[in-house]
């Protein structure tokens, strides 16, 4: 619960945090005659502004908080030079950019707003936001408390959700993937691609069973499908993800071909393909909506790797599906990655490798952008030694 005085009151709401911040001690009610400025020193105090104004005043608030904080100081920029003076490894880059990104976070996310129990919003000019907030988070007891800036992400998740994402054109149709909130969003076609375009393992026609390990939205199984392989099984241990998965399986009419299933990486059996896109980073994830990006000392990745070869049919193959950013940033080697998988008694039977083209790659005033700069996408074919 989360506690504020207000008209000489002591109220009190449920707390949401998709981020897994604790309820904030410090409030302060905030309206339409808060400055930024007071706002922007109020967040970096600690003390959390509960709007009770104009619901698009307080949009514009966050915005202007948003340039105050993204807004080098002369200091900061100072510190920068100094920084590449010293020439910074790419990990303490790394992690100094996660640190950056998490105290932006911290105040970026003081602004809270109050949502009714039927996801209604009481301010003058609010948006209805009822279906994006039960897409999210379901239906509730009690009103509750969350950041302006969560419920933004809600709905434009929604938004996303609504319209879907494109990732491939089949019979001159173009075929969608509909994520939903909390589940990470097929954006970067590249990978998709690698998939299309890797041969098939002629065991699938002794066996035409294949795996996808950690489904997500759906997205790869979908590729698989229309690749004509008759039986897929799709895995996750997300309930968003399961629900997601077959939510777009079900639009696209593609029920009597993938199956999916909630559990931690492989169902029972074997198959001749197995299809894995782990998370790419070896680092702790600061939210729940950071899971599919980072895989805490690679769990994902070494379990796939370690178990792939009790789950393949004689003669079928593993397709892990990799960048090798991790290698740029320093939290991972190629030699590692090598050894884990000769660990697993695997080879490799060849490698497709493409380059990214989403906007970040080609962004130079991003804090990674020499390792994305960098990056390659890999699509290995691994088989039993």
């Amino acid at each position: 619960m989360i506690h504020w005085e207000e008209s000489g009151q002591t109220c009190s709401a449920k707390w949401h945090s998709e981020n897994g911040i604790a309820p904030h001690k410090k409030i302060q009610i905030g309206d339409d005659t808060l400055t930024a400025d007071i706002a922007y020193r109020l967040a970096c105090e600690g003390t959390a502004i509960l709007y009770r104004g104009d619901f698009q005043n307080a949009r514009q608030l966050l915005q202007a908080l948003v340039r105050r904080v993204d807004k080098p100081s002369k200091k900061s920029a100072l510190a920068d030079r100094v920084a590449k003076e010293k020439r910074q490894s790419p990990l303490d880059i790394f992690h100094l950019h996660r640190l950056s990104q998490s105290q932006r976070a911290r105040i970026l996310g003081m602004v809270l707003i109050e949502v009714n129990v039927d996801h209604t919003i009481s301010l003058r000019r609010a948006p209805d936001v009822t279906q994006a907030c039960l897409e999210a988070y379901g239906k509730q007891n009690e009103s509750y408390v969350i950041s302006l800036r969560e419920l933004l992400g809600v709905i434009s998740a929604h938004e996303w959700r609504k319209k879907g994402v494109p990732i491939l054109a089949r019979d001159d149709e173009e075929i969608r993937i509909h994520p939903h909130y909390g589940v990470f969003s097929p954006m970067r076609g590249e990978y998709i691609e690698l998939v299309l375009k890797a041969p098939l393992p002629i065991a699938l026609k002794q066996n035409p069973v294949a795996f996808d390990i950690g489904v997500g939205t759906g997205v790869l199984s979908v590729v698989l499908a229309i690749r004509e392989i008759q039986k897929i099984i799709g895995t996750d241990q997300d309930d968003r993800a399961i629900a997601c998965a077959k939510e777009n399986i079900k639009r696209l009419h593609l029920e009597s071909q993938i199956e999916i299933q909630k559990t931690d990486l492989y169902p029972e059996g074997k198959a001749a393909l197995v299809v894995c896109n782990p998370p790419w980073l070896p680092a702790r994830p600061s939210s729940s909506l950071e899971h599919a990006v980072y895989d805490p000392d690679s769990r994902m990745l070494k379990g796939f790797l370690s178990q792939l070869k009790d789950h393949l049919s004689s003669g079928g193959e593993g397709w892990l599906i990799l960048s090798d950013l991790a290698e740029h940033l320093g939290l991972r080697t190629r030699e590692e990655l090598l050894l884990w998988i000769e660990a697993a008694t695997l080879k490799v039977i060849a490698r497709l490798d493409t380059k990214p083209q989403h906007p970040k790659a080609f962004d130079k005033t991003d804090a990674l952008h020499i390792a994305r700069s960098k990056e390659i996408t890999s699509l290995w074919r691994l088989a039993s030694k």
